[in-house]
């Protein structure tokens, strides 16, 4: 085995050791040149303006790279013709350091707006990529076949493929923002953070300088149907659904939840609205098992199917508290910003059923004009006590809520079809 000598280890965690030579960062400019790049590069101790490293979740394997050799801890990506693929912005929330906190609205940018510091070397990173591609839904072959979805060569085409343009987007926090989107005290947001994370950040407590946090969590993928330039435009019809992750359903097609459906029906009226000289969008958020994480949905999907009297609407949110001592992580607070990000103030087709995300959308200032269901025939068996309790819950049913004591009626009914 290789022997690695010792190496000297400077330490990040207060204002001596690093932070001198830190470039400016102010949240909330209205132009690149006066904001700043964000710096969260390992490498870059002496510029270093953000607690947490670039690729969030993923920077754990870049530390296993390095570790074993695979990736040069200097290396540098040549960011040579990886430009988004068609331009987004600059929009006026841009400017507002109230309206976007947990993103960089200039991270597709960065190769761009600050090139004289990456040609400087200083290590600068995209936390934001545009480009394009081609999707399939099988489920789209026999709405083609009975003429629901007409292929128009330009959004569907003859064999299926649907065109799209796709953003990857990693989450950046500024921790300021986010302590007040919340309403909480940054101080006690810095500690929380910290102490729940093990100790992993400790720049969190200890330097209240570094106002900015790359967390190591998932992002979101946005995927749009239609000319992206047009969704600023007060005359865009824009169709939209936000798709909190569930693996099981989305990928495997497990039955005990909507999640798959739903999110083809989505994509089916966001083709539809594109078709129509309209553009859809479909924002695709890393929130597993309600941000829980997926062995807590299992665990909790066990307790459901095994607790007295079998799977029930009326402990369908009581069992998940039980389990992971509250019903949802999801803090959907947080999810308007992808809307400021792309400039749009309404959103006219909502794929939606979710009360919190509605209320959280409208309540950052962006109309929903039409809330979509999704249809009853798109209702797994299975699935059938997940949509009835989140009816009852308060989920928009455009039948209205059922009551609480019809509830076994209609689930029993709806096990036996």
């Amino acid at each position: 085995m290789e022997f690695s000598p010792p190496r000297h280890i400077r330490l990040t965690s207060h204002p001596g050791t690093t932070g001198r030579g830190a470039l400016p960062l102010r949240w909330g400019a209205p132009i690149s040149a006066e904001r700043g790049p964000v710096v969260a590069s390992p490498a870059e101790p002496r510029y270093r303006n953000a607690v947490g490293s670039y690729s969030g979740a993923y920077a754990v394997y870049r530390a296993l790279a390095v570790a074993t050799r695979a990736l040069a801890r200097d290396h540098r990506p040549d960011l040579t013709d990886t430009a988004p693929a068609t331009l987004i912005g600059p929009h006026s929330h841009w400017g507002d350091p109230a309206k976007i906190v947990s993103l960089d609205p200039w991270g597709h940018l960065a190769g761009e707006v600050f090139a004289d510091h990456i040609r400087a070397g200083i290590d600068i990173r995209p936390t934001i990529a545009v480009t394009r591609a081609r999707i399939t839904t099988p489920e789209f072959r026999p709405l083609i076949a009975d003429g629901t979805l007409r292929p128009d060569g330009e959004v569907l085409l003859d064999n299926g493929e649907i065109r799209v343009t796709k953003t990857a987007i990693d989450p950046v926090w500024h921790l300021p923002g986010i302590a007040a989107r919340f309403g909480v005290p940054e101080t006690d947001l810095r500690r929380t953070l910290f102490e729940e994370t093990g100790g992993m950040f400790p720049e969190l407590v200890t330097r209240p300088d570094i106002e900015v946090l790359l967390p190591p969590i998932g992002g979101m993928t946005v995927y749009f149907f239609g000319a992206v330039e047009k969704l600023p435009k007060p005359e865009t019809v824009i169709a939209c659904r936000v798709h909190d992750e569930c693996n099981g359903s989305d990928v495997f097609g497990s039955d005990i939840c909507t999640c798959r459906p739903y999110l083809v029906h989505g994509i089916e009226v966001c083709v539809q609205t594109a078709q129509q000289g309209g553009v859809g969008m479909i924002v695709y958020n890393r929130k597993e098992g309600r941000a829980l994480g997926e062995v807590t949905k299992f665990l909790v999907y066990n307790a459901r199917k095994r607790q007295s009297g079998g799977d029930r609407a009326e402990t369908y949110f009581r069992r998940t508290e039980c389990v992971a001592g509250v019903q949802d992580m999801r803090f959907q607070e947080l999810m308007p910003d992808v809307f400021h990000w792309l400039g749009i103030r309404r959103i006219d087709r909502w794929v939606s059923m979710s009360n919190l995300k509605r209320d959280a959308l409208t309540s950052q200032g962006v109309e929903v004009v039409e809330q979509v269901a999704i249809p009853d025939r798109l209702v797994p068996p299975d699935a059938a006590v997940e949509i009835e309790a989140k009816k009852a819950a308060g989920y928009f049913a455009p039948a209205g809520i059922p009551d609480p004591r019809e509830l076994s009626h209609i689930l029993g009914r709806a096990l036996d079809d």
